[in-house]
């Protein structure tokens, strides 16, 4: 067996064995947020060492998710893949709006984020876009689509949903935010209806989607990574709401319509 050999066929026992190990975090990290506010927007309390600009910050935190991916794609010779070239242009259709739009979208009086904030992010997109650059480095001759498969059809359908959900909410948002810069307004219309963090719950379908159409662990790593850290922000960002608003709507959830 040739050293080449060797590590071919090692690599998708060890890349295995470090995403379970990543997915497993979830947990302890859910927990940990479910007591302590992500210290950014409205939860930021201004004690977590310098700041920066929130345009700036979120320009640092997400763009490692659109640069990687280009990298691995050039890496691989991606456009020779079907599979590999629906993955990447579904993955950049999110990420370069995170990441390189949505940042211009905010209001020029957003609370500044703690660096070390920015620098966590950076560093948890570093580790996802690596697990997923690795699987498709590890498996790219195996990847293939059935445009018919149950679950590729319900998973790219839960990601134009989800993502649909998550611009349109956000936009709501940003819209208050500019009518209103020193201060908060009810959020009303689209799913505010119902819930609190519609934006929320339309990225956690959006990568559960995810998952399903590329039926990888990858994908549900990042899928539960994603409930671990906006259920809990949910929670928070609808008991202030409570808080602030006296006639906040009672029958308003905090997450998934008529249960959380």
């Amino acid at each position: 067996m040739t050293i080449e050999t060797a590590n071919a066929a090692t690599a998708p026992g060890l890349l295995n064995t470090l995403t379970w190990a990543w997915l497993f975090t979830a947990l302890p990290t859910a927990v940990c947020l479910w007591f302590i506010n992500a210290p950014y927007g409205r939860h930021n309390p201004g004690s977590w060492g310098p700041q920066v600009n929130a345009r700036v910050g979120w320009l640092l935190m997400e763009s490692p998710s659109v640069l990687i991916p280009i990298g691995v794609f050039i890496y691989l010779r991606g456009w020779e893949s079907t599979a590999i070239t629906v993955f990447f242009l579904i993955w950049q259709t999110h990420y370069v709006h995170r990441a390189w739009v949505y940042p211009f979208r905010l209001a020029r009086t957003s609370s500044p984020m703690p660096i070390a904030l920015a620098g966590f992010g950076a560093i948890f997109n570093f580790i996802n876009c690596g697990l997923h650059g690795t699987w498709l480095i590890v498996f790219h001759d195996s990847i293939a689509l059935d445009w018919a498969a149950p679950h590729f059809l319900a998973g790219i359908n839960l990601f134009i949903i989800g993502m649909a959900v998550n611009i349109d909410s956000c936009t709501r948002l940003l819209r208050l935010k500019k009518e209103n810069p020193g201060g908060y307004t009810l959020p009303q219309g689209g799913l505010f209806r119902w819930v609190s963090c519609p934006h929320y719950f339309g990225e956690i379908i959006e990568w559960f989607g995810w998952a399903l159409l590329t039926w990888s662990l990858p994908g549900l790593t990042f899928a539960v990574w994603t409930l671990a850290n906006l259920g809990p922000r949910s929670r928070a960002h609808h008991q202030w709401y409570r808080e602030q608003f006296p006639d906040y709507p009672a029958k308003r959830k905090a997450l998934i319509p008529g249960i959380f």
